[in-house]
């Protein structure tokens, strides 16, 4: 890829920033409108609700905890947290403010691709902020920015260290700081110390150097790490959040499938839209970063397959891959910048332009297309999550005996709109399930040494523990039904 130039100039115009807000506002306006049409504005997400009750809990209540009076480390994203935190002290949450943050994150994501392109392509110079613009409109960006999640906001950060890296920034205590910072929005944060440490090890031209440059980064990356496991180990008595060590249990059956089945699925999640367009251009960007041995941007490549090889291992890629997502945008731009580099060229002699214009209408008719495919998906998934989680919570806080204890896999909704007591079957706010989580005989156990009353599931889930449980409840929703599944139900327990 090209290097960053001292003349290059990667500011944009006030002009080129009304665009890209106008493109976030109109996208995120339409998967609103598009949920509400289908069924009605929420979150596609029940994890969504989950961090909206930790953030009341805090703003509303001074306590770190899912419910009141029982600190837990259930929250993966604890920076996310207290954001969402600020809405409720505001009066905006829980969903203008939601919303709100994540169209601000998509949109410094649009800004910081332009002007990243801008600095590494100097005859880059558009009269449309295109390659903002791509990211302003990419469906995976637009889902997860409207999703209630701390998504987008983990993938900026990831993104501006890396294009740091490849414009050769030498700013290494700041690098270290924001690779901190993001370990408080997700632990993957902690991938971005294989690149960095590899771009100074490379770049950096003495011994003194590279040790200066090491300690720098490791300064500012352990002033904010150190604070995180001592938070965590004073909610849980572990350095990582619940939800780590959960989800490993809970996936065990995802990571015995053959390596080359899970490969596919990554690739399915990772090319649905304009990655497919954009693949040729990725590989092209790692040659040409090989020829040049532009280390950096070497350095964020290896990250870029290493994080996604690293998830697809451990977590199954659905809910259109928002695990992945995170590494969606320096992958996207890989292939952009790979596009303006060709753009220049002749590569193809007399017919080049024809193979440009081609490139370049192809990625713009995919783009829109998905742009409505992703708003109908994204309105699907609200309406699963309402009319199954949301709709079961308000009936179980209206019908349920105050006294009662609930267990549970979906705790999200349960959480926000309900106070009963719960035993979490997903081990975020009961971690002593995560040695069993998918043992259905000692979980039946559990359920009655914590003395459950009730249960709540999808059937399909749990289908030892429904199979003799008495329902007296049925969610009824349509959208369950439609991909499948049985609609979620409240069983009284003990089984009888």
């Amino acid at each position: 890829m090209a290097r960053a130039s001292s003349k290059s100039n990667p500011d944009i115009s006030g002009r080129d920033l009304a665009i890209l807000a106008a493109a976030v506002l109109f996208g995120a306006g339409l998967y609103l409108l598009t949920s509400a049409a289908i069924y009605r504005v929420g979150f596609p997400l029940d994890d969504s609700w989950i961090h909206l009750t930790y953030a009341r809990n805090l703003a509303l209540y001074g306590q770190w905890a899912f419910q009141l009076g029982r600190p837990s480390a259930g929250s993966t994203a604890p920076l996310w947290t207290f954001l969402l935190a600020l809405g409720f002290r505001l009066g905006l949450a829980p969903y203008f403010w939601t919303y709100l943050l994540g169209g601000l994150a998509l949109l410094s994501l649009a800004v910081l691709a332009e002007k990243t392109a801008r600095r590494l392509i100097q005859t880059y110079n558009p009269r449309l902020p295109w390659i903002g613009l791509f990211f302003a409109s990419e469906w995976h960006f637009l889902w997860a920015s409207m999703s209630g999640m701390e998504t987008l906001l983990q993938a900026l950060l990831l993104t501006t260290v890396l294009t740091a890296l490849m414009t050769g920034s030498r700013r290494y205590l700041t690098l270290g700081l924001l690779t901190g910072l993001s370990v408080w929005v997700r632990p993957d944060g902690l991938t971005l110390l294989a690149p960095v440490v590899l771009a100074i090890i490379l770049a950096e031209k003495s011994i003194a150097q590279k040790g200066r440059a090491l300690v720098l980064y490791f300064i500012g990356f352990g002033s904010l790490f150190v604070p995180y496991l001592l938070f965590n180990l004073w909610l849980s008595g572990t350095p990582m959040p619940n939800t780590f060590y959960a989800k490993q249990a809970e996936y065990a059956a995802w990571q015995a499938k053959p390596l080359l089945e899970r490969l596919g699925v990554l690739l399915v999640q990772l090319l649905t839209g304009a990655g497919l367009i954009l693949f040729p251009g990725v590989i092209a960007a790692v040659v040409l970063s090989v020829r040049r041995r532009a280390w950096s941007t070497l350095a964020a490549m290896l990250w870029c397959a290493g994080y996604l090889l690293l998830y697809i291992l451990r977590l199954p890629a659905y809910q259109h891959g928002r695990y992945l997502m995170p590494a969606m945008p320096i992958f996207f731009l890989f292939g952009l910048l790979a596009y303006l580099e060709f753009q220049k060229s002749f590569f193809f002699g007399r017919f080049h332009w024809m193979a440009k214009t081609a490139w370049q209408f192809s990625l713009i008719l995919v783009v829109l297309a998905f742009v409505g495919l992703g708003a109908r998906a994204y309105g699907e998934d609200v309406g699963l999550i309402e009319s199954e989680m949301v709709a079961t919570a308000k009936w179980v806080a209206q019908n349920i005996p105050q006294d009662a204890v609930i267990a549970a896999h979906d705790i999200g909704a349960l959480g926000y709109f309900d106070n009963h007591t719960l035993v979490d079957l997903a081990g975020l706010i009961s971690p002593e399930v995560v040695p069993f989580i998918r043992d259905e005989t000692r979980l039946a156990g559990f359920l009655n040494q914590r003395g459950v009353d009730y249960l709540i599931a999808f059937p399909a889930f749990y289908p030892e523990l429904t199979r003799t449980a008495r329902p007296i409840f049925v969610s009824g929703g349509k959208f369950a039904p439609a991909i499948g599944e049985k609609n979620m139900t409240v069983y009284d327990w003990p089984a009888r």
